[in-house]
């Protein structure tokens, strides 16, 4: 029975809608695909490979564009022996690349040999396709698929690899910020794990040998880097500088004023002035220097073993704990004495004897205040009873606040000093 060309229609309509179908849905699984990858190189092996396999390719490559240059390099490439990745050309100038680029059309040469724009590079190659990567008006770069036929791209395939191309060029794209964005993670806490090793190293690197006296100390950030800080400074005369201060504020920005401040106190010290003249003289600096509203609180004290006196000021730091014959006693504080920096003043000192089995124990507010998941404060009531037992000492205190918090993180620099007769 003959087929009358009505039928014979409706079967090309009908086969035509089936192919389109197919291509779609191709499009689809190819552009879930490619948008699930982040890593860039990965991505465009995928593309260039896939799409090379996929339409019979000769060779397929994308091009990244280098805005700031104004040119495009060869990024991924499948199939070509003539150039690799790396390979640059000059937007608008060179090439069919060049060309797409400047202009933002896809340009097709069903005849490479004919077409002005081309540069040779595969002998086999016969027409050849580019196509612009676009986002948003952005051009991320661009793609191109050879073939060794003549006019090998009917208007169906050119129109599902420009549909395709939108999908790689959102994929690149994201990819591209997926890379920055983990370069400048790596790039910080490169950089914070330098500022701690830094800082580390502006602590003491062991206790300080005075006779009859064990003195200790501990500091634990609650980021990479902190504003606490601890010393002890070796003196004539046998006799020890021994401070504990808090700058305001935290992270990095701390840690570099506190960095200042040691430097200007140590300098400070070696005059042999007092405590409170070192704190008169160190405030001076600091009201000139540091940035409006930023402070540090400080203990600055001097231990002479001889006398067994430590002479201490106090720039609105937290006040010392003080137990003698396994009892607390009142530590006397004293009478003049702001946070460094906020305004001109003058300190104060005030005397403390350390009989034979005392001790006296400077922290910082990152130890009173630490919370557990309850919001309760470990407290000063809390480190009192502690600093009572006979074992207490630096590493101590610490467990016993990280056992309080259980698991919350400390949220603020945590340092303790330890000076046992």
């Amino acid at each position: 029975m003959a087929t009358s060309p009505r039928m014979t229609d409706s079967v090309s309509v009908s086969q035509l809608h089936v192919e389109q179908v197919e291509d779609l849905l191709k499009l689809q699984k190819a552009a879930q695909k490619i948008t699930s990858i982040l890593d860039l190189d990965q991505l465009i092996d995928k593309v260039v490979t896939d799409i090379a396999r996929s339409f019979g390719c000769l060779e397929a490559q994308i091009y990244l564009h280098e805005e700031e240059r104004g040119e495009l390099v060869i990024a991924g490439s499948c199939g070509c022996s003539v150039h690799g990745k790396g390979q640059r050309l000059k937007v608008g100038t060179e090439g069919m690349v060049g060309y797409v680029a400047a202009t933002g059309q896809m340009r097709y040469a069903p005849d490479v040999r004919k077409d002005q724009y081309y540069i040779a590079c595969e002998a086999s190659t016969l027409s050849e396709a580019a196509i612009p990567l676009h986002v948003d008006g952005r051009l991320v770069g661009v793609f191109t698929a050879s073939h060794p036929e003549l006019d090998a791209f009917p208007v169906e395939q050119l129109r599902l690899l420009e549909a395709l191309c939108g999908h790689v060029a959102v994929a690149v794209q994201n990819a591209q910020l997926f890379q920055q964005e983990r370069r400048e993670r790596e790039r910080m806490s490169r950089e914070a794990h330098e500022a701690r090793a830094i800082q580390q190293a502006l602590l003491p690197k062991s206790s300080p040998y005075v006779p009859g006296f064990a003195i200790s100390g501990l500091s634990v950030p609650a980021g990479a880097v902190g504003g606490d800080w601890y010393d002890f400074i070796a003196l004539d005369d046998g006799r020890w500088g021994l401070v504990l201060a808090d700058v305001s504020g935290k992270g990095t920005a701390a840690a570099l004023l506190m960095s200042a401040t040691r430097g200007m106190l140590r300098s400070l010290a070696e005059t042999n002035y007092g405590p409170g003249e070192v704190l008169t003289r160190l405030n001076r600096l600091l009201v000139e220097d540091f940035p409006h509203g930023k402070y540090v609180t400080m203990i600055y004290g001097v231990l002479d073993p001889a006398s067994r006196i430590l002479t201490f000021s106090n720039a609105g730091h937290l006040l010392p704990l003080l137990v003698v014959d396994g009892q607390k006693v009142q530590c006397p504080n004293t009478d003049r004495g702001m946070p460094l920096g906020l305004g001109f003043g003058s300190f104060s000192e005030v005397e403390v004897p350390l009989p034979e089995g005392s001790r006296l124990v400077f922290y910082s507010d990152g130890i009173t205040e630490a919370e557990n998941i309850k919001q309760e404060e470990y407290g000063r009531l809390r480190l009192e009873a502690h600093v009572m037992q006979p074992d207490a000492c630096p590493e101590t205190v610490l467990q016993d606040v990280r056992s309080f918090v259980n698991g919350a993180r400390l949220r603020d620099d945590a340092t303790v000093i330890f000076v046992k007769a």
